[in-house]
């Protein structure tokens, strides 16, 4: 007879909590009991080793599942260890109390993979049952027992018939709500894609009783009409074993690509992918990989970075945004450790030193495959490049300089080298043996960049320029302050350090000769510019827009694009003129005979060298009336 019993518990409040807080979604159900059924397959092929009574191969041993959608049952069975009845009370009475935790602790072998630790699992079914049978005979035992519960208000024990060892969950599914459908639970498809989903990698065969319709024979042709029938087979549902614990040399390039398009909803191959194994203080099985491509939400604020997580084989979570830093965000793929401390619900991780450990290795493996593809397939690495360059670039200004070392030789900037992407190293080994300074130019574009009037004296010396067109580049390179010993150096900076003794003094002379004309040109601007000064660095143009300071022309240009911005944030500018061009002796003309011209002729020359820069004029009709004033008094 049965004998209604309480859970050993401090209060029902507890186990109400269980039922329906701990789990965020209610298809978790499904993966908790066939973890545990895989716990008990594991518990008796562990004594198969050693006792040949069992009778067992490892090939003999399955997991179940089958649906009554009549009944609103779902049956997931094992022919596992099985429970006794002292067991079924203590695992199934006894919340948090686990058997396999119990077994993992007490053997160590390799041959085992128990999944189970905290005993709370089970009771995950109470989310879609109303009422849960647990119909179990223990190897070795000749009685079976009947566990029975409806909830909170407590179990049954009573003995029952079962002919064979191992266990048999049966859930008599809730009524459909406005809410949820938990007839949904029976459908084969549903069933399907969970255990795709979350136990693909169980060790042990899922198997179900599978329904298809087919054309029956005679029919489909042109004189009798299509019928179909209905026929059933019974199907293994999950993959078994994992890609990743394959041997490497076992896998071919295509079967890694077709692991990736099918796991990762990407049609494109990846550009390369990272299988990586460790052991010791990280150990955990990684397959990485490198798209070829951005996703189209993956610059915005919508997309989640992530690598799925898997624990012995069973997902935890499809986007663990801890395991990747940002500046590899791009990264997708999964990691297999056995040494996570979960938390209850196995839905998320505890924040433990092992996570961070294998978090810090896999950013160190990441690095070394895309430095490997820099060296060795350099065409790859620019479609890379051209994809997440701007991720990398981001990676080094948002860590304040932090990651500058993990990611300075990725980096990868256009250069007036023959028009193309090089790195800082290969820069650095082509400069000449009298550069002091890492040269760039920051612009909207190449073409734009290379027609500065500010690259002319650093081309005319014979030295490279890196040509910056993101608006991010500027802040990793200030970020990033020099590499190789060598300090950056912008060609519009103040000075550029470049000129000889005898050119320095020839110029401090020329610019004191000139001084009060250039504060009248100051003046006359009222404010717009910091100074008017004379250039060292240009050649054939009359005037140049340089600054003073940490704030560049183009950062000004960054941040007055950045929406809600109301610091108003702007460079020191400085009006450069070129006192070798017939402009400049047209200047000094005006400021010995005619100031009032010299005022139109300052406003027209800063207008000009706000457009080469490619910024906006503050008032457009003026200077456009200036000029055809001009035009129309010469």
């Amino acid at each position: 007879m049965a004998e209604t019993k309480q859970f050993k518990a401090e209060s029902k409040r507890l186990l109400d909590m269980m039922i329906n807080s701990i789990y965020t979604h209610k298809e978790i159900f499904l993966r908790e009991l066939i973890s545990n059924a895989s716990d008990a397959i594991d518990k008796l092929y562990f004594k198969s080793l050693t006792d040949d009574k069992v009778g067992l191969k490892k090939d003999d041993f399955c997991i179940f599942i089958e649906a009554d959608e009549e009944n609103k049952t779902l049956i997931i069975s094992d022919n596992g260890i099985g429970m006794t009845k002292d067991e079924l009370e203590n695992n199934l009475g006894t919340i948090a109390n686990s058997g396999s935790l119990a077994f993992k602790n007490e053997n160590t072998s390799e041959d085992i993979d128990i999944i189970g630790q905290f005993g709370v699992g089970f009771y995950s079914a109470f989310m879609v049952a109303k009422e849960v049978q647990v119909r179990s005979k223990a190897y070795g035992s000749e009685q079976a027992y009947l566990w029975k519960s409806e909830g909170v208000e407590g179990y049954t024990i009573e003995e029952c018939e079962k002919d064979s060892v191992g266990t048999e969950i049966r859930l008599i599914l809730k009524d459909n709500t406005d809410d949820e459908s938990y007839e949904d639970y029976l459908m084969q498809w549903k069933i399907k894609s969970l255990v795709k989903k979350y136990s693909d990698y169980i060790r042990f065969p899922i198997k179900m009783e599978i329904a298809h319709d087919h054309l029956k024979e005679g029919t489909g042709t042109e004189d009798v009409p299509a019928e179909y029938e209905t026929h059933t087979a019974i199907e293994t549902l999950n993959s078994m074993v994992p890609l990743w614990r394959k041997n490497k040399s076992e896998i071919t390039d295509e079967e890694y690509n077709k692991f990736y398009n099918e796991k990762f909803w990407d049609y494109n191959e990846p550009l390369c992918h990272i299988h990586a194994k460790t052991e010791g203080t990280a150990t955990y099985d990684a397959l990485l990989y490198i798209p070829s491509q951005a996703p189209m939400d993956y610059y915005t604020k919508d997309f989640t970075k992530g690598l799925q997580l898997f624990s012995s084989g069973v997902l935890i979570m499809d986007k663990c945004s801890d395991l990747l830093p940002d500046h590899f965000s791009f990264v997708k793929g999964l990691v297999d450790s056995q040494d996570l401390s979960l938390n209850i619900s196995r839905e998320m991780l505890q924040h433990d030193k092992q996570l961070k450990l294998i978090a810090k290795s896999l950013e160190r493996t990441i690095k070394n495959e895309l430095k490997k593809m820099l060296n060795n397939d350099r065409e790859k690495y620019e479609t890379f490049w051209k994809a997440f360059g701007l991720q990398i670039k981001f990676g080094i200004y948002n860590g304040y300089g932090v990651n500058k070392e993990m990611l300075k030789d990725l980096l990868m900037f256009h250069s007036s080298f023959e028009k193309k992407l090089v790195t800082l190293e290969e820069y650095v080994s082509r400069m000449k043996e009298d550069q002091k300074y890492i040269y760039y130019a920051a612009g909207e574009s190449v073409a734009k960049i290379d027609v500065l009037p500010q690259t002319e004296v650093v081309k005319d010396k014979g030295y490279e320029i890196l040509y910056l067109t993101e608006s991010v580049d500027e802040f990793a390179i200030q970020m990033l302050m020099g590499y190789d010993d060598k300090q950056f150096k912008s060609v519009s900076a103040a000075d550029l350090d470049i000129d000889t003794p005898e050119e320095k003094a020839e110029f401090k002379k020329l610019a004191d000769d000139n001084k009060d004309m250039l504060t009248a040109i100051k003046d006359a601007l009222g404010g717009k510019i910091k100074e008017a000064r004379l250039s060292e660095r240009l050649k054939s143009h009359p005037c140049c827009l340089t600054n003073d300071g940490q704030i560049s022309l183009d950062m000004e240009r960054t941040f007055a694009a950045m929406p809600n911005n109301d610091q108003n944030i702007k460079a020191e500018k400085v009006l450069e003129l070129n006192a070798d061009h017939a402009m400049f002796r047209k200047l000094q003309s005006l400021y010995e005979n005619d100031k009032e011209k010299l005022k139109a002729y300052s406003e027209i020359l800063y207008t000009q060298a706000l457009l080469i820069e490619g910024m906006p004029i503050e008032d457009p009709l003026a200077y456009s009336n200036l000029v055809c004033e001009l035009m129309v008094n010469q």
